[in-house]
């Protein structure tokens, strides 16, 4: 199938004038055979608006992915129900635990989605929720949980599951999309918690495919040491990903450093980009 795809929230904003831009990820999906489908939301703050900006219609969206629980991919989940309508919501089943962002300074915040299940529910969600890599529609699958076997990627530091600091939040719950299309796999990322050459070999594995065209989304190489961007630069070369659209949180200096050394690849996925494939 063709499919194109549109950030529609993004830390930061592209040319099109009127768009706004949010700490957080949404990328509408619009494949050539089959129903629109949105990835995640957004904090909630500027989907609906950007999407009105760029004509896009969400009342066609029937099916709404959420790639982990937090605030920045889920917390436009509540305001998307109240405008459109009901929608089917694929997700995991630890989507609703309670998370927190803890500073070396003992700070506490929550960084969950903002609205409850019964809340999200009551406003139109039918979740259905699943660890499994399993396909959604037709030449679109979800990851499922990520097995977390690769050295080098050694996950986020800071986040629990209590303010007290004593339960890390591994984030099982972090998921990824992935696009059958004429040109290859195309791999879409929320935050990639679970790292991005996990994510890659799990679906090679799960697929018995290894042709990735493109990698989109938050690859959250902005979190990362030298030595992890190192390794990841080298195992997307080995892939022959063709595109690299990365945002969210990648970051300004591991941008920077992918536009250098991948030139050809590289693009900055800010509110507004489009890619057809």
């Amino acid at each position: 199938m063709n499919v194109r795809i549109t950030i529609l929230c993004e830390n930061s904003v592209g040319p099109l004038s009127g768009t706004l831009g949010e700490h957080g990820f949404s990328a509408l999906i619009e494949p050539s055979v089959g129903d629109p489908l949105l990835f995640d939301t957004g904090q909630g703050l500027t989907l609906l608006h950007n999407a009105r900006r760029m004509n896009k219609d969400l009342s066609c969206v029937k099916q709404v992915v959420i790639s982990h629980g937090h605030y920045d991919h889920a917390g436009g989940l509540m305001p998307l129900l109240k405008d459109y309508g009901a929608k089917q919501v694929f997700s995991h089943p630890s989507l609703f635990r309670s998370r927190y962002r803890v500073k070396d300074t003992g700070e506490c915040y929550s960084i969950s989605i903002p609205a409850s299940r019964e809340e999200l529910e009551e406003a139109g969600a039918a979740f259905d929720l699943s660890r499994e890599f399993r396909a959604i529609a037709p030449g679109v699958f979800l990851t499922g949980e990520v097995p977390r076997v690769t050295a080098f990627e050694t996950g986020d530091q800071g986040l629990y599951c209590d303010c007290g600091g004593q339960e890390p939040d591994s984030t099982p719950d972090d998921q990824s999309l992935v696009l059958e299309t004429e040109k290859g796999l195309v791999l879409m990322l929320g935050c990639c918690h679970s790292g991005v050459v996990n994510t890659i070999e799990h679906v090679a594995r799960m697929t018995g495919r290894r042709d990735f065209f493109a990698v989109v989304g938050g690859t959250h190489l902005g979190f990362c040491s030298q030595e992890q961007l190192t390794k990841t630069i080298a195992a997307i070369r080995t892939v022959g990903v063709k595109k690299l659209a990365a945002g969210h949180c990648t970051g300004f200096a591991a941008s920077a450093r992918l536009s250098r050394e991948m030139p050809k690849e590289f693009q900055v996925a800010m509110v507004g980009y489009t890619l057809e494939v």
